[in-house]
């Protein structure tokens, strides 16, 4: 039964890569790099119909906004609700109120040319740690298994693959466009519904995947202990079923 499964995982593995290399994956995935204290860039705060021109930092201790002109703005990660992350842009939502006593917390918007780098996008999920919306994955870091697979849309849909990895999963495309990475905790469920179709339920949005290649129950089910086993106390998902 192990040695079945090993070769399953094997065979996986092999039929990834080719993929990863016929869609020029291998080629535009960056080389792993350290995570630098301070990452900041020229940035722009949309606020109304203004814009403001500054710089944005986001370090160890929290995301930092220095306009040009003005007193800066800085929000420690405990004090920021969620965030969602896009290569060249950033929504903040704060827990400040918002203006003229409209219900809701106050959003900040940023925006910027240089692509944020994966692992500065990885660290701003950790630090402020509650679900967020990242799309801006990381292809160079380790995986246990890839798959290669298509989230339809309304408009269309994109073409990619599915990066499973310790940390939680990743949805890789060509050019970025509808990409995702999500932590275990950013993610409430996920779904086989068979062997070609996986879904991911995360706390802020919900995709479902046509795959490429059939998962293997016991990909499955390592995803499924990675996702609920910490909040069922130990309960595992195996062959038999459920066990301690």
């Amino acid at each position: 039964m192990k040695l079945s499964k090993a070769i399953s995982t094997a065979l996986l593995a092999l039929l990834s890569l080719a993929y990863l290399k016929a869609a020029g994956f291998a080629r535009r995935a960056p080389k792993a790099a350290r995570t630098p204290a301070v990452w900041q860039t020229p940035a722009e705060w949309r606020h109304g119909l203004r814009k403001f021109r500054g710089t944005l930092r986001i370090g160890l201790t929290g995301v930092k906004f220095q306009p040009a002109r003005g007193l800066p703005l800085f929000w420690s990660y405990e004090n920021i609700e969620s965030f969602h992350l896009r290569p060249r842009s950033l929504d903040l939502v704060s827990y400040q109120n918002r203006s003229w006593h409209l219900p809701g917390n106050r959003s900040f918007h940023f925006r910027w040319r240089a692509m944020i780098p994966p692992n500065v996008a990885a660290a701003l999920a950790t630090r402020v740690g509650k679900p967020s919306e990242n799309d801006v994955p990381f292809p160079a870091a380790p995986a246990f298994a890839v798959l290669a697979a298509r989230h339809p849309t309304r408009d269309g849909g994109t073409n990619g693959v599915l990066r499973f990895r310790s940390t939680g999963i990743d949805y890789v495309t060509p050019r970025d466009r509808g990409a995702r990475s999500w932590r275990w905790a950013d993610i409430k469920t996920i779904a086989r519904l068979d062997p070609y179709h996986f879904q991911v339920g995360a706390y802020r949005e919900i995709f479902n995947f046509e795959l490429k290649q059939p998962m293997p129950r016991s990909l499955f089910e390592r995803l499924w202990n990675l996702v609920y086993a910490r909040r069922l106390g130990g309960l595992r998902l195996d062959d038999g079923g459920t066990s301690r």
